[in-house]
C-alpha cells in the first residue's frame, strides 16, 4: 500500500497547486513550460503539445526560430526576424473553436502590436497586443478590444481570456477579472504562435506557456490562474 500511495503522490506532483491541466477533459492544447521543447544551438525547433491532441508547434527556418532558455523555459520572439511557431505537419495542423473557450498565457511582452496566437493562413483570426494596455481578439473578421483596468500595463504577466456559450468575452490579468467585457461569436482559427496571416504583426517578447480549453467556468478559471501564477 505504501508503494501505491507513493505512486499516487508522484502523479499528482505533475500539476501546480493541485491542478493538472491534463486531467481536464476540455483541454485542447497545452504548450507547457519547460516540457516538450526541442532546441538547436539555443533556438527552438519544436514545442510538443502536452495535451493528448498533437497540436505540436515547430519552426523549420533557422532565422525564424525563437530563442530558448532552458532554466526559465522562456521562448523569446524577435519581431525583427518574424520569429514564430506553426502547427507541425506531424500532428494536428488546425485549431478551430466555435463555442466556449478558455485561453491562458504566461508571457512577458517587450513590444506592442504583435500577435500572441493566430492563424497564418486564414486572415482576420488572431489574439494580439493592440497597445500597452489593450488586447485585441479578432474572429471571422470581427474584432473586440479588451482594456486593462486603469493604470495597468502589460509586463511580466499571466492572462486568461474566456468566452462563454453566449459569446461573452472576459479578461483576467494576473488573476484579477478586468472590468471591460465584450461579446464575440464565430469560429476562432489558430495555427501559429507569434504571427498572423500573412506573416504579419509578429510578436516581440517572451512566452512561457499557453493553455487552451473548449469550456469555461469559474472553477476552471481559478485553476488556470493559480497554475499560471506559479510558473
Amino acid at each position: 500500500m505504501l508503494a501505491l500511495k507513493q505512486a499516487l503522490s508522484l502523479s499528482s506532483s505533475n500539476g501546480v497547486g493541485g491542478f493538472n491541466p491534463i486531467n481536464d477533459s476540455t483541454l485542447l492544447a497545452w504548450w507547457k513550460n519547460k516540457v516538450g521543447v526541442t532546441e538547436s544551438v539555443g533556438s527552438i525547433t519544436n514545442w510538443t503539445d502536452s495535451s493528448n491532441n498533437d497540436y505540436n508547434l515547430a519552426q523549420t527556418r533557422i532565422v525564424e526560430r525563437p530563442l530558448y532558455n532552458s532554466i526559465t523555459g522562456s521562448l523569446t520572439f524577435d519581431k525583427t526576424n518574424d520569429q514564430n511557431l506553426f502547427l507541425n505537419e506531424v500532428g494536428s495542423t488546425q485549431i478551430s473553436i466555435s463555442g466556449e473557450f478558455s485561453i491562458g498565457i504566461r508571457f512577458y511582452p517587450t513590444d506592442f502590436g504583435g500577435t500572441i496566437i493566430g492563424d497564418n493562413n486564414t486572415t482576420n483570426e488572431f489574439l494580439k497586443l493592440f497597445s500597452t494596455s489593450i488586447i485585441r481578439l479578432k474572429i471571422d473578421g470581427v474584432s473586440v478590444n479588451l482594456s486593462l483596468n486603469g493604470g495597468s500595463n502589460w509586463g511580466d504577466d499571466y492572462i486568461l481570456i474566456t468566452r462563454n456559450s453566449s459569446g461573452l468575452i472576459e479578461l483576467y490579468h494576473n488573476g484579477v477579472l478586468q472590468n471591460d467585457t465584450e461579446t464575440l461569436t464565430g469560429t476562432f482559427d489558430i495555427d501559429s504562435m507569434g504571427i498572423r496571416a500573412v506573416n504579419a504583426s509578429p510578436y516581440g517578447g517572451i512566452i512561457f506557456e499557453t493553455q487552451i480549453y473548449t469550456s469555461t467556468s469559474s472553477d476552471l478559471s481559478s485553476n488556470i490562474n493559480n497554475y499560471l501564477a506559479n510558473i
